[in-house]
């Protein structure tokens, strides 16, 4: 479970990104963030990350109160998370087995568990055939599936998509949400931050509406909202 009480997140221009933010998003839930730029979309996520700090208040993420939460272990408690972003952030000079086995590298996974778990997770994409193949060769539906791959191999509790499909045509966008619909349903929540209305409409899914850095609609997927 994932709980915001009472959120507020300024920067230090005066920017007040977030203004008492309540939330909870249940285990198993797929959810949309939607809202304008500048709504306070991208800093909601930058918190469940820990990158930033609340300016006050609680986040607590599976029981964990990340205020509370020791330096050194937030690379562990990150790991409890996979990230996927618009601009994919693949590795150009690794193949997509590697680019895939390298988020279990860091974290030391043995060898032999790799060669395991990375065709699997691949088979799960759709993208066995492409194995060998390096980023340049692939289309961009083909990256973010990669990027996905690498987002979920080491077994996240959280998915957080952010834009996933902002750099991709119609076709490609409703495969990706296809798929992180996929991985839902296995139990993984995921919380999906786009522009993309048509899509929040087709997907019918919870919608979060956000706008100059508060909650103003928390429902099912008839939202408007303009960039």
């Amino acid at each position: 479970m994932i709980e915001l009480k009472n959120v507020n997140k300024n920067y230090e221009n005066g920017t007040r990104a977030l203004r008492g933010i309540n939330l909870t998003i249940d285990d198993g839930e797929f959810v949309f963030v939607v809202g304008r730029s500048g709504s306070g979309k991208s800093t909601l996520i930058k918190l469940l990350l820990k990158e930033l700090e609340p300016t006050s208040g609680r986040i607590i993420v599976n029981d964990m109160d990340l205020g509370k939460m020791p330096r050194r272990y937030v690379p562990k408690y990150r790991r409890t998370l996979g990230v996927v972003f618009q601009d994919f952030r693949l590795l150009k000079d690794r193949s997509v087995f590697e680019n895939v086995a390298f988020a279990q590298r860091v974290v030391g996974v043995p060898y032999r568990r790799i060669k395991e778990s990375v065709p699997a997770m691949l088979r799960m994409v759709g993208l066995s055939a492409k194995y060998k193949s390096f980023p340049r060769q692939l289309s961009g539906g083909e990256q973010q599936r990669v990027a996905i791959a690498r987002a979920l191999i080491n077994r996240p509790e959280v998915l957080l998509a952010d834009e996933p499909t902002g750099n991709l045509d119609s076709y490609n966008a409703v495969e990706i949400m296809k798929l992180l619909e996929k991985i839902n349903r296995r139990g993984t929540t995921v919380i999906v931050v786009t522009h993309s209305q048509e899509m929040v409409e087709a997907m019918q899914k919870r919608v979060i509406t956000m706008d100059r850095g508060t909650i103003i609609d928390d429902t099912g997927a008839e939202v408007e909202w303009y960039d």
